[in-house]
């Protein structure tokens, strides 16, 4: 049932207020209200989101309809299974990332911390925005505005470094948004509609294979560029240079999952599994996605400094998203959606841990990091906790997601992608086990030597968010639907979607 409701619109504009009361009061405001604004902001987000749940899976569909862009076109946002998932993971978790970025800023006495919460404030109004979006060109506007508000937090030293990473991605994102709009364009004189719909609502059949496979590609290239897809992952370790905070965003919150959420919302709700697989597209992109997971995992294993080993992580694991989707089926589905979850409490577990390491040691480096278990241990047993989640061990998060997404495979005899799943498996304990036997291994000069002084207050407030989400990712393994059931509303996205739009059963 379709209801009208503001709580979605007031959901983004509780974070767009944050931002704009951040920056209206600038340096005016001690760093207290200023912290206050965000939190108070982020909570009011999560409340609004977490309050419409019920009635979701109960079936209803809260839609706010705001105003009209062009004849035919409206501001709209609304509510389903697949954006609540979403929208859920995004606001809860800038509850945590803002408590953690208090201790970080305060421990690290980070400079620019006015323009640093207001964008961080955007880019969660911009998520909660892309997640809610009833259609293409309202998800578009929010998809430039995160690529807009990201900017400044790549870019937050504003050094030489930091502005170089700062442009490569801008010049990734926009270019491949232009290309993402010229596709709605064409949608739109073609088909009269930017309406999301289950299952989609172009129709195979109605263009040639190979025209609707360049327009699959031109839509996709928006969502694959912010999720990492090889070869347009470049700005992805690149912006490795921003603050631990942003990195975290960017990996487990918004920006990488607004990417991965893009390439759904196109292949399932625009084309359809029947046309995605029709034109090729679908294969071709799960073929990108398997290169994509090992390749990324290979480099990894390579990289010393430990964010950049997690970026190149995180660029495999969004993967894992991308080629649940591309296989068409109602479990790769939900693996996908899933995984978002899953991905997002472990990631953000291990860059809060390299964000904690730094503040707490100064060190970067892994080589470096030997006995660090001494001097950090709750951070040290997090970090293993979550390192054994993202390979996808039983009992965690990853192993529920990850089990979906070869079902899925499996469904739609795929067994090629099944032998890569596991393989990667594999690939990512060879390159996160290592760093943690250093952690516990014998202790080094650097690890005993180093150290900063940070306040008992910034230390507590950078470890218990990264607790937090360990002890989460781990409930979520025994127990999928803990809390706001957001396995049951993957399933149900996943259901509405092979239901209406068909399901890719080709060997």
């Amino acid at each position: 049932m379709m209801i009208s409701s503001i709580r979605p619109a007031l959901a983004v504009g509780a974070a767009l207020l944050a931002a704009v009361l951040i920056l209206f009061f600038g340096n005016r405001i001690k760093a207290n209200l200023r912290e206050a604004i965000t939190l108070t902001a982020a909570v009011i987000m999560t409340g609004l989101i977490f309050s419409m749940i019920p009635g979701v899976l109960e079936g209803n569909i809260y839609v706010s309809k705001m105003w009209t862009i062009v004849d035919g076109i409206d501001l709209t946002l609304k509510t389903d299974g697949a954006g609540m998932v979403f929208a859920c993971i995004a606001s809860f978790l800038w509850i945590l990332t803002s408590i953690y970025s208090i201790g970080y800023v305060r421990g690290h006495h980070e400079k620019n911390q006015t323009g640093y919460f207001a964008a961080f404030a955007a880019c969660l109004a911009s998520a909660a925005g892309i997640a809610l979006a009833a259609n293409l060109i309202t998800f578009f506007i929010f998809y430039e505005m995160l690529t807009l508000a990201t900017y400044p937090l790549v870019a937050h030293y504003r050094d030489d470094k930091a502005k170089a990473s700062g442009r490569k991605y801008l010049a990734y994102t926009l270019i491949s948004g232009q290309l993402f709009f010229a596709a709605i364009v064409w949608v739109y004189v073609k088909y009269g509609t930017l309406d999301f719909v289950a299952g989609g609502f172009i129709e195979p059949g109605s263009m040639e294979a190979g025209v609707m496979c360049l327009l699959f590609f031109m839509m996709i290239v928006g969502g694959a560029v912010k999720a990492g897809v090889m070869p347009l992952h470049g700005w992805l370790p690149s912006a490795m240079v921003a603050p631990t905070p942003v990195s975290a965003l960017l990996h487990a919150v918004a920006v990488v999952k607004a990417g991965a959420f893009c390439v759904l919302r196109v292949i399932c709700y625009v084309f359809g599994p029947e046309s995605a697989s029709w034109c090729g597209g679908a294969p071709v992109l799960s073929w990108f996605a398997v290169i994509t997971i090992l390749l990324s995992s290979l480099v990894a294993m390579r990289q010393d400094n430990l964010k950049a080993r997690l970026a190149f992580s995180t660029v495999g694991q969004l993967s894992y998203i991308v080629l649940g989707i591309s296989l068409l089926s109602p479990y790769s589905i939900t693996g996908a959606l899933f995984h978002i979850v899953a991905h997002a409490f472990l990631k953000i577990t291990l860059f809060m841990s390299a964000g904690a390491i730094f503040v707490n040691t100064g060190l970067s480096e892994i080589s470096t990091m030997g006995g660090l278990v001494k001097k950090m241990p709750v951070t040290s047993v997090c970090f293993t906790a979550a390192s054994l989640g993202i390979a996808g061990l039983p009992l965690m998060a990853g192993f529920v997601s990850k089990f979906n997404i070869l079902e899925g495979a499996l469904m739609v005899s795929k067994p090629f992608a099944m032998v890569v799943l596991v393989a990667a498996a594999i690939l990512a304990l060879s390159y996160l086990m290592p760093v943690v036997r250093i952690f516990f291994g014998k202790e080094t000069s650097v690890v005993s030597e180093n150290g900063h002084h940070v306040s008992k207050y910034a230390v507590t407030a950078m470890v218990v968010p990264l607790a937090l989400t360990a002890v989460i990712a781990i409930i979520l393994g025994f127990v999928p639907n803990a809390g706001p059931h957001l396995y049951d509303m993957a399933q149900m996205a996943a259901e509405a979607i092979t239901e209406e739009g068909g399901v890719y059963l080709a060997g």
